[in-house]
């Protein structure tokens, strides 16, 4: 097999082609590379800004979809304080099902019982640990499972499961959520093939307005 040939083949297996990874701006980390984010990072440009490892993306974002099946829908609960996210993190939890908080994160939401809006999930999935903090660190008192979007310069003590990607663009995000939710609505059996799921990244992404805040 030769290199060009097996580079097609690495291309196909993707979840979706790699120029469309390439485009949305997935694999774009930041000037700045935390500890624990180093072994994500392919290289870094001249520029100093880092790159993820797009095949770790495309592998992670396989792990976080089988992992967030694995739980009830309605026990699924998204965080999102990102304006770019608040879309696609939306979208997704109607698609699949789960509950999503795309306001104000309110302190007591998980670990207080007297609270009006106290919620009980059996797992959180957070877009950025810094933007979500009081989410996690509420999931992590009451010993729910954390998963997380995390770019180059995030830390992620705590973090059962990280999804490595840039977690601020409103096409990266878009292409994200629209990811796990075709490969979720799959594992849940109400789709049976990517063609079966009609909706379009763009679907996803955040509008101009929420984009510009």
């Amino acid at each position: 097999m030769t290199e060009k040939t097996q580079e097609k083949s690495k291309r196909q297996e993707t979840l979706v082609p790699l120029d469309q990874y390439l485009a949305t701006g997935i694999h774009i980390g930041t000037q700045r590379v935390l500890k624990d984010m180093k072994k994500f990072v392919y290289k870094v440009r001249p520029d100093g800004v880092s790159v993820l490892d797009i095949a770790t993306i495309d592998q992670r974002i396989r792990v976080l979809a089988k992992f967030l099946s694995r739980f009830k829908p309605e026990k699924i609960m998204v965080v999102c304080s990102r304006d770019t996210g608040k879309k696609p993190v939306q979208k997704f939890a109607e698609l699949i099902g789960a509950n999503a908080i795309t306001t104000r994160f309110m302190p007591g939401s998980l670990t207080n019982p007297a609270f009006e809006n106290h919620l009980e999930p059996d797992v959180l999935l957070i877009v950025d640990p810094g933007v979500d903090k009081q989410a996690l660190m509420e999931a992590l008192k009451m010993n729910i499972p954390i998963a997380s979007l995390a770019n180059s310069n995030n830390m992620t003590q705590n973090i059962d499961l990280i999804l490595p990607v840039n977690n601020r663009g409103k096409k990266s995000l878009a292409l994200v959520f629209w990811l796990l939710s075709r490969e979720i609505l799959k594992l849940q059996g109400k789709i049976k093939n990517d063609s079966d799921f009609t909706l379009k990244p763009e679907d996803f992404e955040a509008e101009e307005k929420e984009e510009s805040k």
